[in-house]
């Protein structure tokens, strides 16, 4: 075999092709090399953020797919995490397998991986062994509890980060027993902060010609997230407790029935307070003892409340919305998602892009929240089929069709 190449050449053009025939989803990150060993959720996170931003994306993929831990192909979460990369079946158990692993690691920017933490070590392709032959290489490592530490054997899933990091102890209603949130923040956290740690090496790498191991955890990326919650805690000793919906310092603030459904009515600060107060035509509300100040409405906030929603039930929804924001009172519909993709703003922002499914056909996907001026990303190119790409790769780092045949015959690819 010769030796590795980083880009196939594009023959139409005579210049390095860095995602071997594969559309870009932008130009960004033109250039770079992402091998993929990611599953489920946390790690196809991260390594979405660089899809999405134009690197060349490899997923590396077992030949036999027995498991499906992030559900089928053709389910809309695999569809969602997996688009704007290539498919590489690899046994890495195998001798061979292996092989062309490190070869292809060779020619690789990043690596993102989470497993859990031994396994690498195990399989001969953590940091310390592919930084040899490859001192540039950015390897990011997401697990539940960190690498190392007396709990990082332990299995992580995101609903026991955010029992385990504090956030089922703040969420849901006062008395009820705690409350997961409606999506896996954990693991979507733990992904994105992964990508950020990643661009923040690639920057290092600049100045120093070298990589390095980032790393990152479902339990530090949800104890992160409880923010101004951890902040009383380390700086005041204030353990915070449910609040429901209720905001737990800025009083009113929270959810109330219509006379035809729900709305969100956020009042901070005390302008504000005493303009919804006026929009309420509750002017005398600004002169009460009781909510007079903020530390009063929080000490009266059952009471205080109570009064809101008496009146914001004699109304529908649109009024409300309608009369508050004209009067620079922060208020705002509860959407189901059907509703939220039919939001005139929403389809606006682009956040449902269309794409071609192998699987599915014609459909949309959840587009990147980020608008650039002059590298924006787009979904350029569906999941690919497990090992689609997988002649073409192993040929760009100099394997020829007979050893490809070979490693297919031997169950390696």
């Amino acid at each position: 075999m010769s030796s590795p190449a980083k880009q196939p050449l594009d023959t139409a053009t005579g210049t390095a092709d860095p995602h071997g025939g594969l559309a870009a989803a932008s130009t960004a990150l033109n250039g770079l090399r992402v091998l993929d060993l990611t599953r489920v959720r946390s790690g196809p996170t991260c390594v979405r953020q660089l899809a999405d931003w134009g690197a060349d994306v490899i997923k590396i993929e077992a030949p036999v797919d027995a498991a499906q831990f992030g559900g089928p192909r053709s389910g809309p979460d695999f569809q969602n995490l997996h688009r704007n990369k290539r498919s590489l079946t690899l046994d890495l158990k195998s001798e061979e397998g292996l092989a062309a692993f490190k070869r292809l690691a060779d020619t690789a920017d990043i690596i993102v991986e989470n497993f859990r933490p031994g396994v690498k070590k195990r399989l001969g392709i953590d940091y310390e062994t592919l930084s040899q032959t490859n001192p540039r290489l950015i390897y990011a490592s997401i697990s539940g509890f960190g690498q190392d530490g007396p709990l990082a054997d332990r299995p992580g899933f995101d609903q026991i980060a955010q029992g385990m990091g504090g956030l089922m102890s703040i969420t849901g209603e006062p008395g009820r027993g705690p409350m997961r949130v409606g999506i896996p923040i954990a693991d979507l956290c733990a992904g994105l902060f992964a990508a950020q740690g990643i661009l923040i090496a690639l920057f290092e790498r600049q100045t120093s010609g070298r990589g390095q191991w980032v790393q990152t955890s479902l339990l530090q990326a949800q104890v992160f997230m409880l923010d101004f919650q951890a902040a009383r805690w380390l700086m005041n000793g204030e353990i915070a407790g449910q609040a429901g919906n209720n905001h737990p310092t800025t009083i009113p603030t929270g959810v109330f029935a219509t006379s035809d459904g729900f709305m969100n009515i956020a009042v901070a600060g005390e302008v504000i307070w005493q303009r919804f107060a006026k929009a309420l035509d509750r002017a005398d509300w600004i002169d009460d003892d009781r909510y007079k100040t903020s530390p009063d409405r929080s000490k009266n906030r059952d009471a205080l409340n109570g009064e809101i929603a008496d009146i914001i039930a004699l109304k529908p929804t649109a009024h409300w919305i309608d009369t508050l924001i004209e009067a620079g009172v922060p208020a705002g519909e509860i959407n189901d998602i059907s509703q939220v993709f039919a939001t005139p703003q929403v389809r606006h922002l682009g956040l449902a892009q269309p794409v071609t499914s192998q699987e599915r056909g014609e459909t949309e996907l959840v587009g990147q929240p980020i608008i650039m001026s002059r590298t924006p990303s787009r979904i350029a190119a569906p999941p690919p089929t497990a090992g689609q790409h997988t002649a073409a790769i192993l040929a760009e780092i100099g394997y020829s069709d007979a050893e490809i045949a070979e490693m297919k015959a031997s169950g390696a690819i």
